[in-house]
């Protein structure tokens, strides 16, 4: 199945979700909408409210809840990307400027954060507990995941248990969020929940793995973004922590240096380093296992074609190249 296969099955829904953030970007402040939008059409995978879409109408979840669902969870995910950009100086995503390289830290921080309220108003609109409990938790569980993060900077001895729980608070929470909140929204039978909130935590480590994998296997044009980037800032990837544990006492050496330093001086030499220590391998397969774990928690569905494209999106998130 295409890329754009997933989206089809949810098409009519998409273009509805696209408009409510539209509607939703709206302020009296031009600044705000002007970044706002900025961000919002820089287009992307949009992953999250498309998983909140199949995952709805795959418990049959019809109707405008399931897609300003869709639209807030879009809005979450929109608000961390400018928090993170600004954390991590990033000047390129999805292939051009960040918007703190166009208009500066404070306004993308500040626009970031009327994002994130204006979430919590859609949330309310919803009119559901359950569902504001789940992302509202989400939220404080990824901020809480960009802080360990933050705290492993230039760490050379963070193990590999730390850095499945930075990426599972990170990354996976979302889209875990994503998932779980669309079959209590379905009202669901627990087990499903369960089941639907268990298959989003392992689609997102999978989908982590693979960006941190596609950091030294990738291109920049590609992938819209530095290659390079985390080694950079000194984050201590898996396939970083792999080399420094299973490479030679040379690779581990070189690898060690760099996250201490920072920079990608030695970029070329350490892309060569993390292939031939099998880091690389290693963490293609960890994701393809994460992946075949989330298609496993999508037996209890019925057969749709709903079910069938999360099937094949979580094929594509190990398979893809940006």
């Amino acid at each position: 199945m295409q890329p754009q296969a997933f989206y089809r099955v949810v098409a009519d829904d998409f273009t509805a979700v696209d408009g409510i953030i539209r509607k939703q970007l709206v302020s009296r402040v031009p600044l705000v909408e002007k970044i706002g939008d900025y961000i919002i059409s820089a287009g992307g995978k949009r992953l999250r409210p498309l998983l909140v879409l199949l995952c709805g109408k795959a418990l049959d979840q019809q109707g405008d809840d399931l897609r300003l669902l869709a639209a807030t969870i879009e809005f979450l995910h929109t608000a961390t990307l400018l928090h993170d950009d600004v954390v991590d100086m990033s000047g390129m995503r999805r292939g051009r400027s960040t918007a703190n390289a166009l208009w500066g830290n404070a306004p993308s921080v500040l626009v970031g954060d009327f994002l994130y309220s204006r979430s919590f108003e859609m949330m309310v609109e919803l009119g559901s507990l359950p569902v504001m409990q789940i992302l509202s938790r989400a939220t404080r569980v990824i901020a809480e995941g960009e802080v360990l993060q933050l705290s492993k900077i230039r760490d050379a001895s963070t193990t590999e248990e730390i850095y499945m729980e930075v990426i599972r608070a990170k990354t996976a929470m979302l889209f875990e969020a994503s998932t779980h909140s669309a079959a209590v929204l379905a009202g669901a039978p627990s087990a499903q929940i369960e089941s639907l909130r268990q298959f989003g935590d392992h689609l997102g480590i999978a989908f982590q793995l693979v960006d941190d994998l596609l950091d030294y296997r990738g291109d920049a044009e590609t992938l819209g973004k530095n290659v390079g980037d985390d080694l950079a800032e000194g984050k201590p990837t898996l396939p970083l922590i792999y080399t420094m544990r299973e490479g030679t006492a040379e690779q581990a050496a070189l690898v060690r240096k760099a996250i201490q330093q920072g920079g990608i001086e030695d970029l070329e030499s350490i892309r060569a380093a993390v292939e031939a220590s099998g880091a690389l391998d290693y963490t293609a397969r960890l994701a393809r296992d994460f992946a075949a774990r989330a298609i496993t928690c999508l037996d209890g569905l019925p057969a749709s074609e709903y079910r069938d494209a999360l099937i094949e999106l979580s094929q594509f998130a190990v398979a893809r190249t940006h």
